[in-house]
This record gives structure tokens, C-alpha cells and sequence, in this order.
């Protein structure tokens, strides 16, 4: 039988799951918007877990996809470079379409911030 502390847990992990695919495509944008040279997989990674903290600590593997998904749909260039310590490592450089849906996202995720803390504010958990 759950408990009430197992059914907060699995809607907790549920909810944090959902977030997390929504919102992980503009915060690779967003490290790529800010980046000064293209970047590779772990690079984005380590710069999401220093900025992110625990939010994206765990979720290295599942940038990957969101990357070539970005890719795909021509928000973000990306080449192969060979490493002299190990595999030959891809790059990803925002676009200028790319630029440009961050921005319209980045206002977006603005617009939905607000308007959540706005409700959450005047409930009492």
C-alpha cells in the first residue's frame, strides 16, 4: 500500500519531469546565446551544472538528443573536431535563427515566471 510521503514522491518526480523537458531546450539556447566559441557536449554540461546547480546535475545524457533535435530544426550549427584524448568531440554554435527563438522563448519563459509566482504567492502550501 503507498504511503502519502510515496504518492508526494512519484508527483514530485513526475512534475519535476515535465518541467525539466520543457525548459531544457531554452537553457541550452541560453548557454549557447552566451557562449564567446562553440561548445562541445560536456562543456554545456559543466556550465549548466555550475549555473543550474542540482537542476541539470544529472541530466548530461539527456542533453544530447535536445541538442540534435536544436539542430535539426536549425537553431544551432554544429561540427566534429577530433581530441588528441579521446573521441572526436561536436560542437554547437547557436544561429541566428537560433538567437532568435531564445529570444522569443527567453520572453516567454518571462511572461510564464510571472505569471505563476503571481498565483503562487497568494496560495498558502
Amino acid at each position: 500500500m503507498d504511503t502519502p510521503d510515496s504518492d508526494t514522491d512519484s508527483h514530485l518526480r513526475k512534475f519535476q519531469k515535465e518541467l525539466s523537458a520543457g525548459t531544457v531546450s531554452l537553457v541550452l539556447l541560453a548557454v549557447l546565446a552566451g557562449a564567446d566559441a562553440p561548445l562541445y557536449g560536456y562543456q554545456i554540461a559543466k556550465r549548466l551544472q555550475q549555473s543550474g546547480g542540482a537542476l541539470f546535475s544529472d541530466k548530461q545524457s539527456a542533453l544530447y538528443p535536445v541538442l540534435r533535435n536544436l539542430h535539426a530544426a536549425g537553431l544551432l550549427d554544429s561540427h566534429v573536431e577530433p581530441s588528441i584524448s579521446g573521441p572526436p568531440r561536436r560542437y554547437y554554435r547557436i544561429t541566428a535563427l537560433g538567437r532568435a527563438v531564445f529570444s522569443d522563448w527567453a520572453a516567454t519563459w518571462d511572461d510564464t515566471r510571472r505569471c505563476v509566482d503571481s498565483v503562487l504567492k497568494d496560495a498558502t502550501p
